[in-house]
């Protein structure tokens, strides 16, 4: 069977100089690692922009939970050692990466936590700088700071359709039951359409294990609330969905979820 030229692309496959310049938007220092390391780690020109990477006002005295079991103590500084250990992640990787001064919302109260809309401007300037040619954005699954970033990642793909937009599955979450399921649907409704994607990448299981690790204070929450160390020996595959308008004559299947 003949193959059709490339310039035409079949279901799923994408231009590869779609992958030119990638950025992932990671809410968390840990996030992209985790769900998108091995595409990190397969392309040369690639930046983390982590949105949730300031420090908040003040620290809660006793250490919330999370922090506490990953070895802080009041009067630490969290956010600090968290970027250096970023920094550590970025290196194995070999990609760039962006600090936006947003506050994780485990720091504040739910009226002083950043929304979308305060959100999507800062996230507008960052792309507009690094100018990607592929933005790959978590689903937003289950966590409220995932739910806020990839909302405000759709405020900014509203306005900047230069670049292809792709979707990442947010490592560990993504297990919950019915949560991917939730979103693929509420994308399929409301537009654009979430479809798997061919995301040529090389699987590099020993390399996204040592970027991973070097979150050190994040391990044992992550062992304890998503069994990190059964998804790393799991293999867990990185699955990429783009985010398009649908066919042409094809919206009325949304309709019909």
């Amino acid at each position: 069977m003949r193959r059709m030229p490339f310039a035409i692309p079949t279901w799923g496959e994408i231009d590869p100089a779609a992958f030119t310049r990638i950025v992932v938007l990671s809410p968390h220092f840990d996030d992209a690692a985790m769900g998108a390391g091995h595409l990190l780690a397969s392309y040369p020109d690639t930046t983390v922009v982590t949105v949730l990477a300031g420090p908040p006002p003040a620290y809660p005295d006793p250490p919330s939970d999370w922090d506490a079991l990953g070895g802080f103590k009041a009067g630490d500084d969290v956010v600090a050692a968290r970027r250096l250990e970023d920094v550590a992640a970025m290196e194995v990787l070999e990609s760039d990466y962006r600090w936006l001064e947003f506050a994780d919302h485990q720091y504040l109260a739910p009226p002083d936590r950043p929304t979308p809309a305060q959100v999507a401007p800062v996230l507008a300037a960052t792309l507009t700088e690094l100018n990607p040619t592929a933005v790959f954005v978590p689903m937003g699954l289950a966590n409220p700071d995932h739910v806020m970033v990839h909302e405000a990642a759709l405020l900014v793909r509203a306005e900047q359709m230069g670049p292809e937009w792709f979707c990442y599955e947010d490592h560990g979450y993504k297990h919950l039951p019915g949560m991917l399921a939730w979103r693929v649907a509420k994308l399929l409704r409301s537009q654009p359409w979430p479809t798997p994607a061919i995301v040529p990448h090389v699987p590099d299981e020993e390399r996204k294990r040592k970027a991973i690790f070097c979150y050190t204070s994040q391990i044992p929450p992550l062992e304890r609330d998503h069994a990190l160390t059964s998804r790393l020996e799991g293999r867990v595959p990185e699955q990429f969905w783009q985010l398009a308008a649908p066919p042409e004559g094809w919206e009325g299947l949304a309709d019909l979820v």
